[in-house]
């Protein structure tokens, strides 16, 4: 819906998505871009087509795409705050004062344990430092989407969700009712999610929430076109898999199920 956001005396027409709270970064305000796009009303990709009986492809968050220059740790660009601030140490507060809310209560401001400059393994033989990892770029999948599309896919595809706000359960704000999501065949949790982890004590259930655990673009599709949906995002060096599957709730539930190295868990909507 467009709508009219009178801030500071600046007028801004929106024309959909979000205006983002940054208080912790941003004292004034974000002045950014729109980017709309016209498409033929039959080649939208319509989330309420997701069924049950569709498998889920799941796109690597992390690692090195042909079209990256370095590797990327994953985490995207959802719950940075929480990422920096639970993970890098106290005297960043000392050095960066700029850096963060001064009305941000100081128990939490950087009460983790690494240094900005420290390295940190990154599994394969590889390691960058603590600060590069958290600020990796998040990874567009627009050159391998195009290739999906153009592959004659599309007509297969009954939805594509980003696991950005939400994350892992985002799926729940189009799910029909008495739909679930099933994802019990997971990629690997990318380092950068552990040692966030580690340093916070998040629990689980709590960080498929807020970062997306290792896959962040996900396709609902049919088996066979899975296959390959899973072959061209290879081909751009994006490990892809069949994560989980939609099947049948009990009438009117929304259901996310998830099964890990890291517990059994379940969302409702």
């Amino acid at each position: 819906m467009v709508q009219e956001l009178i801030t500071h005396g600046v007028g801004i027409v929106l024309t959909g998505g979000e205006t983002a709270d940054v208080g912790d970064l941003v004292r004034t305000i974000i002045v950014d871009s729109t980017v709309t796009a016209r498409i033929p009303r039959a080649h939208v990709i319509d989330n309420g087509c997701i069924c049950a009986g569709d498998v889920l492809v799941g796109l690597s968050s992390s690692g090195q795409a042909t079209y990256e220059s370095t590797y990327n740790s994953g985490i995207g660009s959802n719950g940075l705050t929480s990422a920096r601030h639970d993970t890098f140490e106290k005297s960043l507060a000392a050095e960066f004062p700029e850096s963060f809310d001064p009305s941000m209560p100081s128990d939490l401001v950087y009460s983790g344990g690494l240094k900005l400059d420290e390295n940190v393994d990154v599994g394969g033989g590889k390691s960058m430092t603590a600060g590069k990892m958290v600020l990796s770029p998040t990874r567009t999948y627009a050159p391998i989407v195009r290739k999906v599309l153009n592959s004659g896919l599309r007509d297969r595809i009954h939805g594509m969700v980003h696991c950005s706000g939400g994350a892992q359960t985002k799926i729940l704000h189009f799910l029909g009712a008495g739909l679930e999501v099933v994802k019990d065949s997971l990629l690997p949790t990318p380092p950068v999610f552990r040692i966030i982890q580690e340093h916070s004590k998040t629990p689980w259930e709590e960080m498929y929430k807020v970062f997306n655990m290792g896959h962040r673009l996900e396709f609902y599709t049919d088996a066979e076109s899975a296959k390959s949906i899973i072959d061209i995002s290879k081909s751009f060096g994006v490990e892809a898999q069949i994560v989980g599957r939609v099947q049948a709730a009990p009438a009117g539930e929304r259901r996310v199920t998830i099964t890990s190295e890291h517990g059994h868990f379940q969302y409702t909507k």
